[in-house]
This record gives C-alpha cells, sequence and structure tokens, in this order.
C-alpha cells in the first residue's frame, strides 16, 4: 500500500507539473464591487437634502419660538413695570439697590472716616492720626475683615435712607417737569436744590436709627474691652439701644443728620442735575463720560457743604450718658460750640480727604446704578 501523500507534497506536483506544461497559474482574484447604479446615488443625495432641510425648518422654529418667548417676557415686564402701583415705587426701589451697591463697595473707608472723627475728642493738641495709621490698627486689633464692622447696619440705612432720598427726590423732580411743561419753563437750579434739601430731609428723618446703629457699632472699638457692647448684627444693636436707652433714642443726633443730609443732598442731587444738564447742552461727551464727570463734581460739592454737620452728627451719636446721667454735649449747637472751642474750628474738616473719598466713590457709584436702573426701567 502506498504512502499517504501529505498536502505539502501535493502542492510541489502542482507546482512541478506547471513548469513543465509552461502554464502561469495564479490564485484566481477577488472581483471589485460593482459602482453603485445611479438610481442609488440620487436616492442618498434626495436623502440627504431632506434631511438638512428638515434641520434648518427645525432650527428656524427654535428661533421663531424663543424670539416669541422673549417678546412675551418683555411685554409683560413693560406691562409690570408700567402698572399704576409699580411706577410709582420704581425711584424708590431703585435708589434703595444703587445706595446698597455703593455701601457694599464703600464700607472700609466709611469705617476709617468715623474713627478720623472720634480720634483725640476734647483735645485740641492731641495727635492727628492718618488714614494710614488707623487702618493698620484696626487690622492689627483684628481682622480685616473687622473694616466691614457695622456693615448690616449700613445696609439697612440705605434700604431706609438712599431709597427715600432717590425716591422722593425723582417724584419731585418729575413733578415740577410736568409744571415746567404746563407753564412752557424749564427746571431751574433752584428747584433742583428745593427738590434735594426736602427729599434729604424726609429721608433722614427715617434712616436715622439705622445711622445711629452704624455710629455705634463703628465705635464700639475704641472703646476698653470690659466696656464694649459687642454688637452682633444691627437689629442687635437697635434693640439693646431701644431697652436700655429708651426708643427715643433711636433718634438721637436727628437733628444734625437731617441738617447733614439736606447739606449732602443739596451738594451731592442739585449739584448731579445740574452739572449733567450743562454738560448735556455745552459739550459733546458721551452719555456715560456725562454721568461720571457729573457725579465726580457732585461728590465735591456734597463733602464740602455736609462735612461739619456729619463731624457733630457723629460725636452726638457716639456719646452715651455718664454714670451720673450727664451727657458730653447737649446738642448740636452746644457740640459745635465745644469742638470749635475746644479743638479748634478746622477740626470740622479733619479727614476731608478721606470723607471725600468716601462720599465722591459712594454718590458716582449710587448716582451711575440709579441712573442705570432708571434707564433700564422705563
Amino acid at each position: 500500500m502506498p504512502p499517504e501523500e501529505s498536502p505539502s507534497n501535493v502542492l510541489s506536483y502542482i507546482l512541478i507539473t506547471q513548469d513543465f506544461l509552461g502554464l502561469n497559474y495564479s490564485p484566481p482574484a477577488q472581483a471589485a464591487p460593482p459602482p453603485p447604479s445611479n438610481n442609488s446615488t440620487a436616492i442618498m443625495s434626495s436623502t440627504t437634502s431632506k434631511a438638512l432641510d428638515a434641520a434648518k425648518t427645525s432650527s428656524q422654529q427654535a428661533k421663531n419660538t424663543l424670539k416669541t418667548m422673549t417678546e412675551e417676557t418683555s411685554t409683560t415686564t413693560s406691562s409690570l413695570l408700567h402698572h399704576p402701583y409699580v411706577r410709582p415705587a420704581l425711584p424708590f426701589i431703585n435708589g434703595g439697590l444703587a445706595g446698597m451697591t455703593a455701601t457694599t463697595v464703600i464700607q472700609p473707608v466709611d469705617m476709617i472716616k468715623v474713627r478720623l472723627q472720634l480720634a483725640g475728642e476734647g483735645a485740641k493738641n492731641s495727635a492727628r492720626p492718618s488714614p494710614l495709621t488707623i487702618t493698620r490698627d484696626i487690622i492689627a486689633q483684628g481682622k480685616v475683615y473687622d473694616l466691614y464692622t457695622g456693615l448690616s447696619a449700613g445696609m439697612l440705612r440705605q434700604a431706609v435712607y438712599t431709597t427715600a432720598r432717590l425716591g422722593f427726590f425723582d417724584t419731585f423732580m418729575n413733578a415740577l417737569k410736568v409744571r415746567a411743561e404746563t407753564h412752557g419753563t424749564q427746571i431751574g437750579f433752584k428747584e433742583r436744590a428745593a427738590a434735594g434739601l426736602t427729599a434729604g430731609g424726609l429721608a433722614a428723618m427715617v434712616g436715622n436709627p439705622a445711622d445711629l446703629a452704624l455710629i455705634r457699632m463703628q465705635s464700639d472699638g475704641l472703646k476698653p474691652a470690659a466696656q464694649r457692647a459687642n454688637y452682633t448684627s444691627v437689629l442687635n444693636a437697635l434693640s439693646r439701644i431701644a431697652k436700655a436707652e429708651g426708643v427715643t433714642a433711636l433718634w438721637a443726633g436727628a437733628y444734625p443728620t437731617v441738617v447733614r443730609a439736606m447739606a449732602l443732598n443739596f451738594g451731592q442731587l442739585a449739584f448731579f442735575s445740574e452739572a449733567k444738564t450743562q454738560l448735556k447742552s455745552q459739550t459733546q461727551l458721551s452719555a456715560q463720560t456725562q454721568t461720571m464727570t457729573a457725579s465726580a463734581i457732585a461728590g465735591f460739592f456734597a463733602s464740602f457743604f455736609s462735612l461739619p454737620f456729619d463731624f457733630v452728627k457723629t460725636r452726638l451719636q457716639k456719646q452715651q450718658k455718664a454714670p451720673d446721667g450727664s451727657l458730653p454735649y447737649k446738642g448740636m449747637a452746644d457740640c459745635f460750640r465745644k469742638v470749635a472751642k475746644d479743638e479748634g474750628v478746622l477740626r470740622f474738616y479733619r479727614g476731608f480727604g478721606t470723607y471725600y473719598v468716601r462720599i465722591a466713590p459712594h454718590a458716582m457709584v449710587t448716582l451711575i446704578v440709579a441712573d442705570w436702573l432708571g434707564f433700564i426701567t422705563k
């Protein structure tokens, strides 16, 4: 029986036979796939075109829906802003938001200003501290966050005081504009001054408790540790002062506060409105530049007119009864007299630079934000 042929031997026989016969054998090549027919290409092109058209249609529908929703929202907002009950309140709301924004930015400077005014009380030749030394002392005694002591009282004061003063001022100015248009005249500086003085006086009476709480919280750190009240918040300060000294004590220093507010608003609101009117008619500055320039001018005059009254207000609101029931100052006139006699007349303008740095940016931020809020809520 012949041996079984292995696959390798069979392959060798085939190759030898091919060479002997002169045959050139090669394995059959795989057939290439047939090209796509014209009908298939047309179907694919049609499908792609339909998909693109559908995507474009969906995108346009989404844009139209978003536009409709935006227009409806805008219409609803406009209707709400022009509601008979909302419209008169807008100047007050815008004023409060503007004042609270400015206070958040300026609070550390206000803290330094108060400490400057209380330093060397009752001594004519006392060492004159600088804003830098006071800042260093505050930080050395506690933390950097101590510069924001009384922020809650400052925010409450702005929510009450600035809401009222800017709201009253805009309300008075709108009434004056209507009257001027009726009589075919224009609003003059005296009308603006009267509106600013009245708005400031009314707002100061309403905001005096918060202002007093702010002064007490900021001056508390000047006392010996054993005598400090360590108020935890503005509400804590108000309740404790009312309980210990009576509710009427919350209006301590109200008279100089009102006078100071009237002087500040005369310098700030009247000069801002007048400067903006003059810049608009006499220059080609942009609206933003006019607002910035007018607010800087207003800040200077507000500081100049109000600082002496702010100084006296701080002294009166900081004072507390001695064990025998007496107070260092009997009132605004007595404070003016004693400070001028014991410390010198120029003491009323101590810290003018710091006060201006506090008032001018606060005025600028407040007026710019109020102006912007007034624009978007027209």
